[in-house]
């Protein structure tokens, strides 16, 4: 008997932290900005020094490791006419402020 509840007890919590990971994780991804706001702030920034002509932006926003810290952020890319054709860059924005973090030309 005794046997019996201690597994009941171990399936419930087992059951109940997994529960809390899937609400943890859905919780945070919706307080991210939507990848489409980022992205017209990033395509607001380059706008400051020309045209822009194309622009993309991954919906799903990615962990990675930012000057020793994680971040959750949406990458996405770039591209502006610019004296030799067009200049292609790649941009990795925080997801949940928009803060651009990153830029390198292709």
């Amino acid at each position: 008997m005794l046997k019996r509840s201690r597994t009941a007890f171990l399936i419930g919590a087992a059951a109940g932290a997994a529960a809390t990971v899937l609400i943890q994780k859905q919780t945070s991804e919706a307080m991210n900005i939507p990848p489409e706001k980022v992205l017209k702030k990033v395509k607001d920034i380059f706008k400051q020094n020309g045209p822009v002509d194309g622009s993309w932006i991954q919906m799903k926003p990615e962990q990675i490791n930012s000057n020793g810290f994680p971040a959750l952020v949406y990458k996405g890319g770039i591209s502006r006419p610019g004296e030799n054709g067009n200049e292609q860059f790649e941009f990795s924005a925080d997801a949940k402020t928009g803060t651009l973090l990153q830029v390198q030309p292709v």
